[in-house]
């Protein structure tokens, strides 16, 4: 079995890799749920959905979130209304978040309810939300108020400078079912070329992730999401620089130092190989843009092998 910890477009593609090179019946990814919110009374699970829809073959691979072939009528027709739009939600996209509002309603908890979105998209990898319980990533902006993360990312579109971050909930959020065990009985764990600050450290918050990391360490191989001192996808580059570290390789090993054993870079970065050791994390260097389907394939191997 291995466990890959998974939030965001760079996770679900690496996931899509690792299944062709895995049967899906020996994966599990726990995903944040710290970008979760609530959208004209709908829960919407982002990550979650962006990893299904991905595994499902069912995303849209122009944006990496939401469906292929989506239509706006409801959104269109809100907007006549004078309601309020900034965050998007497809017409067929809405049936997901109507079915979780629904069966959370009914008492269903999140990670259940995930179960069941991933069979019925014909998912066979098991997803679960790192958290059953409410986890809301806020982000600090320097000179201004704290907003949560879907208004810095989607409505500010992650333009603004950030003085912090904080993960409200996460004090007394305790680890869905399962996700404690599959750390602890994983052959190897996997952390997804994911965005450290708002993607990686809310699954870090919750009780007993961080713990059993740290006591598993050499058998965790991570990919970095900074290639070239840059993020593919998203701010995880000004995030990293406007906290205090540095958006490169290097500041990717020094992030993780507590609880990462291997780090793969990209070969744009061969030469801070050994800064990322002088971090105490062993480094591999491997092809990790993820262009075509063969390309994340062979990265998926190039994490197995790492793993031995």
């Amino acid at each position: 079995m291995i466990t890959a910890l998974a939030g965001g477009v760079g996770a679900a593609r690496f996931l899509q890799g690792l299944v062709q090179v895995l049967p899906p019946s020996e994966v599990t990814a726990i995903v944040n749920t710290g970008d979760d919110t609530l959208v004209h009374g709908l829960h919407v699970s982002p990550d979650l959905d962006t990893v299904t829809y991905t595994l499902a073959g069912a995303a849209n691979d122009e944006t990496g979130w939401g469906l292929a072939g989506e239509t706006w009528t409801t959104m269109e027709a809100l907007a006549r209304l004078g309601g309020e739009t900034w965050f998007n939600l497809g017409d067929r996209d809405l049936a997901t978040h109507l079915y979780r509002t629904h069966r959370l309603a009914d008492g269903a908890a999140l990670s259940e309810v995930t179960g069941e979105l991933a069979r019925a998209w014909g998912v066979e990898i098991r997803i679960l939300p790192v958290t059953d319980d409410r986890l809301s990533t806020r982000i600090q902006l320097r000179g201004g108020p704290e907003v949560a993360f879907q208004e810095y990312f989607v409505r500010l579109r992650h333009e603004v400078p950030v003085s912090g971050v904080r993960f409200d909930g996460a004090a007394v959020a305790r680890p869905a079912p399962g996700v404690i065990d599959a750390l602890e009985g994983a052959r190897g764990i996997v952390v997804c070329p994911s965005n450290p600050v708002v993607s990686i450290d809310p699954l870090l918050a919750i009780d007993g992730v961080a713990r059993v990391l740290g006591k598993r360490r050499d058998r965790i191989v991570g990919i970095s999401p900074i290639v070239a001192g840059s993020a593919l996808k998203g701010p995880a580059d000004r995030l990293l620089r406007e906290l205090g570290s540095e958006p490169s390789v290097t500041g990717v090993a020094r992030w993780y130092t507590s609880w990462l054993g291997t780090l793969v870079i990209d070969e744009a970065d061969a030469a801070l190989a050994p800064a990322v050791e002088a971090e105490g994390v062993r480094c591999i260097v491997a092809p990790t843009v993820m262009g075509t389907p063969e390309r994340v394939a062979a990265l998926a191997r190039v994490v197995l092998d790492a793993l031995g």
